[in-house]
Order: C-alpha cells, then structure tokens, then sequence
C-alpha cells in the first residue's frame, strides 16, 4: 500500500505543516474543517506538496527529514516532478 507525504500551507499565518496519510485528500479536509487539533487554529490551509512513497516506513522516514527544513526548501520543493499535485 503506499503512503503520501503531504506539506500544507497556512493562509492565516504562511506556516507549513508536514504528515503522512494514505488518503492525503481526506486527511487535507479534516485539518480545513478543525478535526486536527494541532492544525485547527491556523485554518483555511492549502496544499502545498504531495509525494509518494511505496510503505509507511519510507514515508515516515521522509516527513522527519521534512520537518527540519526551511521555507526555501518549500518553495522549492513545489516546484519539483516529485510533487503529484502538478500532474
């Protein structure tokens, strides 16, 4: 089964939230709609990046790298082929 690893984006504050999900289209519903505790409070988001990747093991090994870098890397990373959403 695979795994994405999805980046959102904050419209209230430009903050990026990294996770993993296997259906990162429902995931991304419940941060916008409050069901994310962690996430609720910086609504409306966007989906900025998705990825992936072939087991959960590999997906979670990719949101920790994530989650240590900056917004350049972000922005950059939007860009890229890796990102599903440019398909």
């Amino acid at each position: 089964m695979v795994y994405y690893v999805y980046v959102i984006c904050s419209l209230k504050d430009g903050s990026f939230y990294k996770g993993i999900s296997e259906n990162y289209i429902k995931r991304f519903a419940e941060h916008n709609t409050g069901l994310s505790s962690y996430t609720a409070s910086k609504c409306p988001w966007i989906l900025w990046y998705v990825e992936v990747l072939p087991n959960k093991r590999s997906a979670l090994i990719r949101e920790r790298k994530l989650k240590k870098c900056k917004r350049a890397y972000f922005e950059w990373l939007a860009t890229q082929p890796s990102n599903i959403l440019l398909e």
